[in-house]
């Protein structure tokens, strides 16, 4: 089960970016547009936020806070956010603009892979809790600015 966990936590990540890439692929170029401006801006936003969040919110790894042996090795800063769920969860958001069925198979991935850095004892649940707030809050900013701006997407 640790193998499973390992490759969850540090691997599955990669499966919200082949999916995105492969909607970013399919729309028409006014749809790809979109879809990069989104994840352009809200990529940027989610990282600011995070950067803030883990000024704001200190969590020591679970190795150094519940003194746990993690299954693999990680780096020593603030576990607050957890940058793969970040990604992952960021990614889950963008499809769900695209498909709702796709979207809603991603945020379970997203799900999936923040249990298994809990499980791998790399995160504390709020890291991941907080990984999902900060997505939602980027996401929401950019796409209503989108919206206003540009107006509503055509590609769906």
């Amino acid at each position: 089960m640790d193998e499973v966990i390992k490759i969850c936590a540090k691997y599955l990540v990669l499966v919200p970016v082949l999916v995105n890439l492969y909607i970013l692929w399919s729309l028409d170029r006014s749809g790809r547009r979109r879809m990069f401006l989104i994840i352009l801006a809200g990529g940027i936003l989610s990282l600011i936020l995070a950067g803030i969040g883990s000024q704001l919110f200190s969590d020591p790894r679970p190795e150094f806070k519940d003194h746990v042996t993690p299954l693999f090795g990680h780096s020593d800063d603030n576990g607050f956010p957890s940058d793969h769920t970040l990604l992952a969860s960021f990614l889950a958001l963008v499809a769900y603009t695209y498909s709702k069925r796709i979207g809603y198979g991603l945020v379970a991935v997203a799900l999936v892979i923040g249990w298994a850095r809990v499980a791998a004892h790399v995160h504390h649940a709020v890291d991941i809790a907080g990984s999902f707030l900060i997505t939602a809050i980027a996401y929401f900013v950019v796409t209503k600015l989108l919206t206003r701006y540009l107006g509503s997407d055509q590609s769906k």
